[in-house]
């Protein structure tokens, strides 16, 4: 059989897609991204804001006009919230729940009489992210939340947190390695809730990634700030742990904070940033900010606006407020009408973007590790193929240089930034690239598949 699998929204939807095509490669089915040539068709939704829950229906009806054979099963925030709105689009199969996504490969297996064949399984170590030409991996690490933010519609979604075992995590990871994936990025909706129901927590989980595998880097997703603490500081000494923290603030306002439900103060942020620069250097520090939340004055969005400046984030995801029926803010007084909140959107844009550049001005001349990816263009007349640093900067390498290989790991020196594709430029000739980019790992033909 062939499977066809889409997904929209965070890093854990991307995450939980891997391990759903691993299952169904363990299983003896051929993945492909044709979705008009496939049998089975999987859709993992989002509905973190109306917009998202109006592209999850699209794409739901989309997948069915591509192919009306197919079986379409639809899972994610989208269909658990709204199961029986999902089951009633046309076409749907079968609708899996948020709460039994983790077995969707085994519910597929029995509710659509769907043959696994293990016998025609994929070879070990050829993952589906593999074949689709990633160089990183999302590892789901946890899933829920037990905090209550009043904007959030993904903890009614997701539930109550539940995390995954070290060992568990470790494995998965050292099956990717083999797969030849250079990067695992740890996600879930609150990480920093990881272990809390096993007796553990994500510094311990970070440590023992590092110990027990080998896998050249380690990243993570979203982590609230609230939850980083002086024992976390440490873990930026090893090299393979990416200094780049997406730390979501949402509001530069206390009082918006404090409507929001979030646990971090303007100030402890603040603090908190200079010390994590002062100690990691080249520390990538992004941010969520919700422009227009209910009852935001004009006041209040001036000390948001004073408080990115104050920081100085590289990156900024900038986003309107939606309100999201079964959430608090729902209800709160104070809607602002979508001119404001557009006008502030477009007003943090423009700061943001000064920002970004300004940051990236900072590297021409210097030497970083980039990872290599497959994603090619042109820059100056010049074809290049672009990576990563360690901090998450986009990286242009030319093609014509020795080190521009995919999906590898080489030392490069940086020439300039290039504002037009928001990328720092590579030399072509920098003679301290390293004569051969760092080995891929081997694969081992007796190790089982990952699952």
């Amino acid at each position: 059989m062939k499977v066809a699998l889409k997904s929209l929204g965070c890093r854990l939807n991307e995450a939980e897609l891997e391990r759903w095509a691993a299952g169904f490669q363990a299983d003896g089915h051929q993945l492909t991204t044709a979705a008009d040539d496939a049998d089975l068709l999987v859709v993992n939704t989002c509905a973190v804001t109306r917009e998202a829950a109006k592209k999850s229906r699209q794409m739901i009806r989309r997948s069915r006009r591509r192919n009306a054979k197919a079986k379409l099963v639809v899972s994610g925030c989208y269909a658990s919230l709204q199961p029986g709105a999902t089951g009633q689009l046309p076409g749907v199969d079968l609708v899996i729940g948020n709460s039994d996504k983790d077995s969707l490969v085994d519910i597929v297996r029995q509710r659509l009489a769907v043959e696994a064949m293990p016998a025609t399984a994929t070879e070990p170590g050829e993952t589906a992210l593999f074949k689709r030409g990633r160089n990183r991996a999302f590892i789901k690490v946890q899933d829920g939340c037990r905090h209550k933010c009043t904007f959030c519609i993904v903890t009614v979604a997701r539930g109550a947190e539940r995390s995954r075992t070290t060992k568990e995590i470790v494995d998965e990871i050292n099956s990717l390695h083999l797969s030849q994936v250079r990067e695992a990025v740890l996600t879930g909706v609150h990480i920093g809730g990881y272990g809390h129901d096993l007796g553990t927590d994500l510094p311990a989980l970070i440590k023992t990634v590092l110990a027990e595998t080998d896998i050249p880097r380690l990243r993570l997703g979203s982590l609230e700030p609230w939850n980083i603490d002086d024992i976390f500081f440490e873990l930026f000494d090893n090299p393979r742990f990416m200094p780049h923290l997406h730390l979501p603030m949402q509001s530069g306002s206390d009082s918006v904070l404090r409507r929001m439900g979030r646990r971090c103060k303007r100030s402890h942020f603040v603090k908190l940033a200079e010390k994590l620069r002062q100690q990691v250097p080249d520390l990538n520090i992004t941010t969520d900010i919700i422009a227009g939340f209910p009852g935001e004055t004009a006041g209040e969005w001036r000390q948001t606006m004073d408080f990115c400046r104050e920081v100085g984030f590289p990156h900024i995801h900038v986003f309107p407020y939606s309100a999201r029926a079964g959430t608090r803010a729902a209800l709160l007084p104070g809607q602002l009408p979508p001119g404001i909140k557009k006008q502030r959107c477009t007003e943090l844009h423009h700061l943001a973007t000064q920002m970004k550049h300004d940051y990236r001005r900072r590297f021409p001349g210097r030497d970083f590790k980039v990872l290599v990816e497959s994603d090619t263009g042109e820059i100056n007349g010049q074809r290049v193929r672009f990576g990563y640093t360690p901090n998450y900067l986009r990286t242009a390498l030319p093609i014509s240089g020795a080190f521009a290989r995919s999906n590898s790991i080489v030392t490069v020196r940086i020439e300039e930034y290039d504002e037009r594709c928001s990328a720092l430029v590579a030399q072509a000739d920098f003679s301290g690239a390293p004569g051969q980019p760092e080995a891929l790992p081997r694969l081992s033909p007796g190790l089982p598949a990952w699952r």
